[in-house]
């Protein structure tokens, strides 16, 4: 039969309805240590959770005694004594001088006295979790009533304890389950990001910017693989950016050893263990470097520091994210890369070809003209004869004038000197009339610029030039390769951007079919370097051919 009073009996029922309501741990035990204290009188309460191996206390939570009491008594109390009997033999323990137990290991210095004593365990599904203690009941002895009572409140909060642990546990499944699906979500949303970019700088400074973001980590530093060494290719957060471009060798390295061995890495101690990476995060603890495997091939190392929430350290979740991120990011690095390769490759090539025709245009022409008047000049001298000699000389002057015309034509295809000292519009005119003349084209231009105007400013040099290139470019490929009767020019400033177009009316091509030419790479090239962009557009149904070139406007400051 219970012995407890009607009135507490209400009480302990109403505090256990309140305390199974209660969803949040440290509120559920802060509750049970206040009620303790109310329902028995005492003037201390305490409350230890054991650790894993149910040997000694892990915390020891108490009421009563204030902070700088507890600061003064030093290490909290970690089983021993008679708070140790509780340990190994989970039942209710009344002791009426806790001092004289045999047990007791007294009290350390500036510890508050204590006499009576009260203790019970909380058990969870009958294994012992923790320990309720309370001292110091204000009347005399704790007796059997409180005894009733403290074990009635311990079944309460162990009611309490286990939902709020299974809820938490809900709840972290949950927020898992919802990261992982975000995780999947933004990796996704990465990859088609990616996939659209073949600039290596805009892939490298998306991935520090979207992994950083993916992982919540206060900063990413992503490097890649240059022969025996990693080199910092861009950084996203709290790193200095003098970083980039900082080297760090594959030897020795925590970074090169993730290089080696293609696998992840997580690290706690990141002072320690980075000591001889340069580029580490400031003050930063924790970090998860992840390789960059595209084909069997590491191309570099991805690593972030310190995560901002539930932090610093990363936990396996995070590393499987970035694992995954990190394919995707090596792909698109790769991909860049060998766009970059290609480009460069193409370049050259055309650069090549462009050398080529200016040697043969000098052998060709220049050469061979100034050999003749060479030839020319000696027949004159062996002639002996006045006259003769003095129309050898009048054919060798007009043949110089010959040659120097062809020089100055050479010259103006180089580099037109109106291009530099007046502009645009007399460029393509000076062009358009060489080209007409020397080619048999009809050709018309319509130029509307806005650097036209009294007073405004003329456009940057690098548009000015790549405009001309590609009226230069697209003229040259008219008179050679397209049939064509008539070329049309329209070179117009609108919304911010210099549209140029060039349409003949030839006989066409396939855009798509394989060229062995470098002109339309060049012209792709040069505006790609402004950020525009450049279309072609032919049939081989004799229709013509047109090329548009775009490009934003950017004037002389």
């Amino acid at each position: 039969m219970s012995r407890l009073g009607g009135e507490r009996l209400e009480r302990l029922i109403e505090v256990g309805r309140s305390l199974v309501a209660e969803l949040h741990l440290p509120n559920i035990l802060d509750r049970v240590l206040e009620v303790a204290r109310e329902i028995t009188g005492a003037r201390y309460a305490a409350l230890g959770i054991l650790d894993e191996e149910k040997r000694e206390l892990e915390q020891f939570l108490t009421v009563g005694i204030d902070e700088e009491q507890r600061n003064r008594i030093g290490v909290l109390p970690r089983g021993h004594g008679v708070l140790g009997l509780l340990i190994r033999d989970p039942k209710p323990l009344r002791l009426e001088d806790v001092g004289s137990h045999p047990d007791s290991y007294g009290f350390p210095p500036d510890h508050p006295p204590m006499t009576t004593f009260l203790g019970a365990p909380v058990l969870i599904r009958g294994e012992a979790w923790g320990n309720l203690y309370l001292t110091d009941k204000a009347s005399g002895p704790f007796t059997e009533e409180d005894e009733e009572a403290l074990l009635v409140l311990a079944d309460w909060a162990a009611i309490a304890i286990e939902n709020a642990r299974l809820y938490e546990g809900v709840e972290r499944r949950r927020r898992e389950l919802e990261r992982a699906v975000h995780g999947l979500e933004a990796t996704t949303e990465i990859a088609r990001a990616l996939a659209g970019e073949t600039e290596l700088e805009r892939v490298l400074e998306l991935i520090v910017k979207r992994g950083r973001a993916l992982v919540e980590a206060t900063a990413v530093v992503i490097m890649l693989l240059e022969g025996e060494e990693l080199v910092v290719k861009a950084t996203a957060g709290d790193i200095s950016p003098s970083a980039e471009g900082a080297h760090v060798p594959i030897a020795g390295s925590l970074s090169g050893g993730v290089v080696l061995t293609g696998r992840p890495e997580r690290i706690k101690d990141v002072q320690g263990q980075l000591k001889r990476q340069p580029v580490v995060m400031a003050g930063a603890t924790s970090a998860l470097l992840v390789p960059l495997v595209f084909r069997g091939a590491v191309h570099g190392v991805l690593t972030a520091f310190d995560r901002r929430s539930e932090g610093p350290e990363f936990t396996d979740e995070d590393e499987r994210l970035m694992a995954g991120f990190a394919a995707s990011a090596a792909a698109a690095v790769a991909t860049a890369k060998s766009v970059a390769e290609d480009r460069l490759r193409l370049s050259i090539e055309a650069s090549e070809q462009e050398r080529k025709r200016w040697a043969r245009e000098l052998h060709d022409d220049t050469l061979q003209g100034l050999a003749g008047l060479g030839v020319m000049l000696g027949s004159a001298l062996r002639s002996g004869s006045e006259e003769s000699t003095r129309k050898g000389v009048e054919a060798a002057i007009e043949q110089i004038r010959e040659e120097a015309a062809k020089l100055r034509a050479l010259i103006a295809e180089l580099r037109p000197a109106a291009l530099d000292e007046i502009g645009l519009r007399a460029a393509v005119e000076g062009l358009v009339e060489r080209t007409a003349s020397t080619q048999g084209l009809d050709v018309t231009a319509e130029i509307a610029l806005s650097s036209d105007d009294e007073g405004a400013p003329r456009l940057a040099p690098e548009v000015e030039s790549t405009a001309y290139r590609i009226v230069q470019e697209g003229l040259t490929n008219v008179a050679k390769h397209a049939g064509a009767s008539t070329a049309e020019i329209r070179i117009a400033e609108a919304d911010g951007r210099l549209e140029v177009a060039v349409r003949d009316d030839g006989r066409g091509f396939e855009p798509s079919a394989p060229r062995t030419g470098f002109g339309l790479t060049g012209m792709r090239e040069r505006v790609e370097m402004l950020g525009g962009t450049l279309a072609v557009e032919s049939s081989p149904a004799g229709l013509g051919t047109l090329v548009r070139a775009s490009v934003p406007v950017r004037h002389l400051s």
